[in-house]
């Protein structure tokens, strides 16, 4: 078995310096950094510290909100403009697969708009060229398996959470006039990466419930890569849409996948589209501080009695030089836990809860300490933190839970800061960060998440409708989709629109994927009333028929 597969390996991000080194022990990331496998019988889960933390791959969840039952009985009209439909642009979707078999994909004469599949969780057919694990489904292959009453027998690949399906059909689902829908771009044709989930261990070391759906970073860094490949070996425009976000990490846009789609939108012909995730509302964020005597600062965490395993990142500004002390909802402390390179399990005999805490003195990656809680069987409950400054100085912190499904919304801080909720890779500085609004009512939708970085740079990037978007769902029905997830795939049909008028209608050549993040927000609809950029819209909102006309007249 594959090293990358081995639950018996843990898999870390290292620098292609330290991993060319190991030879059999790494898989080749992208040109920065490698896949190192370290047996886990050599760390130790209760002390992380033994590794630099920055080289555990984040967890990702998928981001979208998915109406089955919602009747598409009015069409959705995206713009107006006959000649741009996305003809030879690539859509390329990472998360939980495709229905390939739904008619949103397939051409009138039944045949497929997918030029390949790469399922990463299904080991039985052909890997891909340049990779070490998976199966890749071809244009041919899935032709051939519509054409059998078991098309499953020969592309076994399906999605049974229907997030990317969604996705996929939102942008380029083919029209079909009985149910009044159309994607964005029908002419467009798709390349599907299917994640494989997470590593049973990975979900152990961050104490993540084993049924919980998550996707680790060094997956979607391949997926993004076999995105590029394909595309740069077809040469035609590919436009990225990533749907997934991680509440992991300082939220600073400095972590592997960051730096490689920071060099991506340099790129031409190849735009991001990153969903800024849908956190905004479920008060899993907190920042405090301490600017004057004493120098301390209490929160409150719920915990609700469903989230039995789970973790809590707090992330403070260097220099800063912090202890933490920690009550149980029945009044159990501990003493002050303060920096050090050693792991501190700490049990509540009278609650039964268990508590592993790591006050790292710094990561290497960011410069920055942070203190790692992570939750067995918390009593549920208002848990009391204290957190003091070692120095009599000023500091500040932000803390932030799990994303998506891996806590309950249960689970929760008090008085908690929708600000500063972006998922990541959404705090990337250079791919394009989409929140969502109403585009009914043009306000904001209250789960966006919002901005700025934890190093204050400015996202969101642009605003673009979210609500109740018509789209594919698995099993040949249709839906609509909102939140985030809907807004990010509607931008990407912006993207590919651009692209369309730029390269195939040759009105503007190697557009990257930076000048078409530019080319979105310096044509942003703006309220005169409202100061941009900022936190929450970004520049402004994104319309595709507004983008039309400006292309057009120029």
């Amino acid at each position: 078995m594959e090293k990358v597969l081995d639950n018996n390996y843990y898999d870390l991000i290292v620098e292609n310096t330290i991993g060319q080194v190991y030879n059999e022990d790494v898989t080749p990331l992208n040109e920065t950094h490698h896949i190192l496998h370290v047996s886990t019988s050599k760390i130790n889960i209760c002390d992380p510290s033994q590794i630099p933390y920055y080289s555990l791959p984040e967890l990702y969840t998928p981001i979208a909100i998915i109406d089955r039952n919602k009747a598409n009985n009015e069409s959705f009209q995206f713009h107006s403009e006959p000649t741009f439909h996305g003809k030879d642009i690539i859509i390329g979707i990472l998360g939980t697969g495709i229905d390939y078999q739904h008619p949103a994909f397939l051409n009138n004469d039944k045949t497929t708009r997918i030029i390949s599949i790469w399922d990463q969780s299904e080991q039985s057919g052909t890997i891909p060229a340049g990779f070490t694990f998976g199966s890749e489904y071809t244009r041919e292959t899935i032709n051939q398996a519509l054409t059998l009453k078991d098309p499953l027998s020969i592309v076994p690949s399906i999605d049974t959470n229907g997030q990317g399906t969604a996705i996929a059909g939102m942008i380029a689902g083919s029209p079909d006039p009985n149910q009044s829908f159309s994607g964005i771009v029908p002419e467009s044709e798709l390349l599907i990466v299917k994640l494989k989930e997470a590593k049973q261990n990975l979900k152990q070391l961050f104490f993540v419930p084993d049924d919980s759906l998550c996707f680790q970073e060094t997956d979607l860094i391949l997926g993004i890569r076999y995105l590029i490949t394909v595309s740069q070996n077809l040469n035609r425009p590919l436009v990225i849409c990533i749907a997934l976000g991680s509440n992991q990490g300082g939220h600073d846009g400095i972590s592997a996948i960051s730096i490689y789609l920071n060099g991506i939108a340099e790129l031409p012909n190849i735009g991001v589209s990153i969903a800024s995730g849908d956190e905004g509302d479920k008060e899993r964020h907190y920042f405090g501080y301490a600017y004057s005597e004493p120098y301390y600062h209490d929160f409150q965490l719920n915990v609700g009695e469903s989230d039995k395993l789970f973790s809590m990142e707090i992330w403070p500004y260097a220099p800063s030089n912090l202890s933490i002390e920690i009550v149980s909802p029945l009044g159990e402390s501990t003493n002050s836990i303060y920096p050090s390179f050693a792991c501190n399990e700490i049990t509540f005999e009278q609650s039964q809860s268990i508590l592993f805490v790591n006050n790292f003195v710094f990561q290497s990656g960011s410069r920055n300490p942070l203190i790692l809680i992570r939750f067995k069987n918390p009593y549920p409950g208002t848990w009391h933190f204290r957190i003091l400054g070692v120095e009599t100085t000023p500091f500040s912190f932000h803390a932030w839970l799990p994303s998506g499904n891996l806590i309950t919304n249960e689970t929760f801080f008090f008085d908690a800061d929708p600000d500063t909720t972006i998922t990541a890779p959404g705090n990337t500085v250079d791919p394009l960060t989409v929140t969502a609004y109403n585009q009914i009512n043009n306000s904001i939708l209250t789960e966006s998440g919002r901005g700025y970085t934890r190093l204050r740079v400015i996202k969101p990037d642009i605003a673009a409708p979210g609500y109740q978007i018509p789209c594919a769902v698995p099993e040949d029905q249709y839906g609509v989709i909102s939140g985030t997830g809907a807004a990010v795939g509607y931008a990407a049909g912006a993207m590919a629109i651009a692209l369309e008028w730029a390269s195939v209608k040759i009105n503007y050549i190697n557009l990257n994927g930076n000048q078409i993040r530019g080319l979105l927000t310096f044509n942003a609809l703006r309220d005169p009333n409202v100061t941009y950029p900022n936190n929450i819209w970004g520049y402004g909102r994104l319309d595709i028929q507004n983008l039309l006309n400006i292309l057009l007249s120029s």
